[in-house]
């Protein structure tokens, strides 16, 4: 399989990218990739920051659904630029 090049790669979606890096990844179960994306999702910092207290599963709750849309490639934020690079480093290099 030959990679695509920038060109070809910058010219597709965000949400293209995505799923092709993330098809990538799961191929070569490559945990590393899903986790560095998982931390520059805009809702992490605040899921990181819940203490797991028994009064907190609401907000936690919430935490984890707005983490996984994110993750889903929706509401991406301001850091779809970062992840939008991300997933074309990604998928040039392999």
């Amino acid at each position: 399989m030959t990679s695509q090049s920038f060109a070809e790669l910058d010219a597709l979606p965000t949400e293209v990218l995505r799923v092709q890096a993330f098809a990538r990844a799961r191929e070569k179960h490559d945990i590393a990739f899903f986790w560095a994306v998982l931390r520059h999702l805009p809702d992490a910092a605040d899921a990181a920051s819940l203490d797991g207290a028994p009064n907190s599963i609401g907000p936690t709750v919430d935490e984890a659904v707005a983490l996984w849309r994110e993750f889903d490639g929706r509401d991406l934020g301001e850091q779809e630029p970062l992840l939008r690079a991300a997933f074309i480093d990604y998928l040039s290099k392999q």
